[in-house]
């Protein structure tokens, strides 16, 4: 499988603070990217498993986890919005 190239450059990692609010954004962004995945259709059952409730779950496993992967790649920059403005108010709050 080849690898995604990232839609917009990957920023320096934050630290402290900082760092649980990127991990945060980037959560949400996967969660977001997750939902997309989904109503794209992708990770639907095929009956390639023999279908049942069992393989839609662990398509759901699969899904969440490629979600996850883009979002550490960079995703859509979703993820750097959401923590400039998490952190915009995080800051005026001190």
């Amino acid at each position: 499988m080849e690898q995604i190239t990232p839609v917009t450059p990957l920023p320096p990692q934050p630290v402290g603070q900082d760092q649980r609010l990127w991990e945060a954004a980037q959560a949400l962004e996967a969660s977001f990217l997750s939902e997309m995945l989904k109503s794209a259709g992708v990770g639907q059952s095929r009956g390639s498993f023999g279908g049942g409730i069992g393989e839609d779950q662990f398509n759901s496993f699969l899904r969440t986890e490629q979600a996850r992967q883009m979002a550490a790649a960079g995703g859509i920059g979703l993820a750097q919005s959401i923590f400039e403005a998490l952190e915009e108010k995080n800051n005026a709050a001190i």
